[in-house]
């Protein structure tokens, strides 16, 4: 079976999306959409589909499945109308950034009985899913901690960080989701702090660079995630999972996996310094698992509750943060 594909948005993650597509077999990439003529012409030509309207596409016979790569404000009206044309759909996280919004748009997805994964690449990097592996199979017995290291190079653009949603739901809800995804458990409780460290404008503009955040499941297991927007050193991520017969641990990548050895101690090659190169391998998998899923009529390892439950998180820390306690993440689901 062949599952025929749209990308909406030709910017950078839809380019590399179009790229895992076309290279990825059962997969045919049929259309793009992008208002942008120029990088709609780039992603024709070099995968030789049609440019088409999202209207287009959504009346195509020709197409079975969207993945959304569209900016943020856009995604949860493009998944219910595709849902309603019975498209199955991949979309970029966050599907909003309100939970009211979130749980509206996942109403039609389970009214219409769409196939919807949402966009939580970690989950796909080659060394954490050996660790979850590992994991699942009990090397390391009953999981008691995770900790989770993520920091950025450098912080976004200014006018990216005031319609991103802020940090909590921008770059930890990647974290929030690793640690749902490795605790085995979902999370009771959230506890945060966040300054503003590495830019003064970051705060003027409402933001943090700045977080660490403690959750805890009902059974007493925890994560610890801390989240930065400069690691002058490189792209900075790293997990480490403690349980009661061992400990598993995903290192940094760089740009060789080589160490130098002499008079002067060792050195190594830098990290890899941006998310595309890091977590290629990822993109990769992430679009290969969607399509397995829908050539099997199968569910996605990644879901729309997945994306509320991340994003829940997010809003707790949040709150944590506001109101300097813990905050019950029922507080939020309600």
């Amino acid at each position: 079976m062949t599952t025929r594909f749209a990308v909406l948005g030709a910017g950078r993650i839809g380019q590399v999306h179009a790229r895992a597509v076309t290279s990825t077999p059962g997969a045919r990439l049929v259309a793009v959409a992008e208002p942008h003529a120029a990088a709609a012409e780039a992603v024709a030509t070099a995968y030789n589909c049609d440019i088409r309207t999202i209207d287009e596409i959504e009346a195509s016979s020709d197409i079975d499945a969207v993945i959304i790569c569209t900016p943020t404000d856009t995604h949860a009206d493009l998944i219910e109308r595709f849902a309603r044309a019975g498209k199955a759909i991949f979309c970029e996280k966050p599907v909003d950034l309100s939970l009211s919004r979130v749980r509206a748009c996942l109403d039609v997805v389970g009214e219409t009985g769409a196939t919807l994964m949402v966009g939580f690449n970690r989950r796909f990097d080659p060394d954490f899913m050996a660790v979850k592996a590992a994991i699942d199979a009990g090397r390391i017995g009953k999981v008691e901690m995770v900790t989770i290291t993520s920091r950025d190079p450098g912080a976004p653009p200014y006018d990216y960080i005031t319609r991103s949603g802020g940090i909590f739901r921008d770059m930890t809800i990647h974290d929030f989701d690793m640690a749902r995804w490795l605790l085995g458990e979902e999370v009771e409780t959230v506890m945060a702090a966040a300054s503003v460290l590495t830019d003064p404008k970051i705060g003027e503009l409402g933001d943090y660079d700045s977080v660490n955040v403690i959750l805890r499941t009902a059974s007493g297991r925890q994560a610890i995630i801390t989240n930065s927007r400069r690691a002058s050193y490189g792209y900075d991520q790293r997990i480490e999972v403690l349980g009661d017969k061992g400990a598993l641990s995903a290192a940094n990548t760089h740009e060789a996996n080589i160490q130098f050895a002499g008079e002067g101690g060792f050195t190594q090659p830098p990290l890899l310094n941006f998310f595309m190169t890091r977590y290629t391998a990822a993109y990769a998998n992430e679009i290969a698992a969607f399509i397995a899923a829908v050539n099997a009529g199968a569910t996605p390892p990644t879901s729309g509750e997945d994306g509320l439950l991340a994003l829940a998180l997010a809003e707790a820390a949040l709150k944590s943060v506001a109101e300097d306690r813990a905050v019950r993440v029922a507080e939020i689901l309600g």
